[in-house]
């Protein structure tokens, strides 16, 4: 059974950090891209970051760009994000998915996690 576990998600306020974590579990993911996505409430769920197998190309949100980061360790089947100078309007609960890459252009998202709370407070 494949799964996707989200954790790191809390409570903090504007301009402090935190860093999600992703474990996957349950097939390969060898050659996967890996993206963060986010859905705030009353809002669409809308991308933040992905980051393809080699981790030679990231992509981010325009949003979040400069202060975020994200990366994957493959031994472990895990991908991070690095979330910096947190703002308010990053409150939203955030979601790790996986799809078949191996461009991050083209991937469909077939894995996600459940999802975990960032909030920020002002």
């Amino acid at each position: 059974q494949v799964q996707l576990v989200e954790s790191g998600g809390g409570l903090v306020q504007a301009g402090g950090s935190l860093r999600l974590s992703c474990a996957a579990s349950g097939r390969s993911f060898s050659g996967y891209v890996m993206g963060w996505f986010r859905r705030a409430p009353g809002k669409e769920r809308e991308f933040v970051a992905a980051i393809t197998w080699s981790a030679t190309i990231t992509n981010y949100a325009n949003s979040v760009k400069g202060r975020f980061t994200i990366s994957r360790d493959n031994a472990k089947n895990q991908v991070f994000l690095q979330m910096n100078s947190l703002k308010p309007e990053d409150t939203a609960v955030y979601y790790c998915a996986a799809g078949p890459g191996p461009s991050i252009g083209n991937t469909r998202y077939s894995y996600w996690g459940q999802g975990t709370q960032v909030t920020v407070s002002s």
